[in-house]
């Protein structure tokens, strides 16, 4: 019996945790700025926001360099 969840190719898992992870730091950074009453969660939450950028730009070097 054929296992019909498990990703076709590895880029598509690549792809699914990368977004994963840019999602969950977007949400961290969200509920950080406004949940957060410490004296510096602005600036941790700006921190964290940083990190979707990073990690989606990642991604793309990792997928780039796959095709070549």
């Amino acid at each position: 019996m054929a296992d019909n969840n498990k990703p076709k190719n590895p880029d598509s898992l690549l792809k699914a945790v990368l977004i994963f992870a840019a999602a969950a730091s977007f949400l961290l950074s969200v509920g950080i700025f406004f949940l957060d009453d410490s004296k510096d969660h602005t600036l941790n939450a700006i921190y964290i926001g940083i990190w979707v950028p990073s990690i989606l730009s990642f991604g793309g070097l990792l997928l780039a360099g796959k095709r070549n």
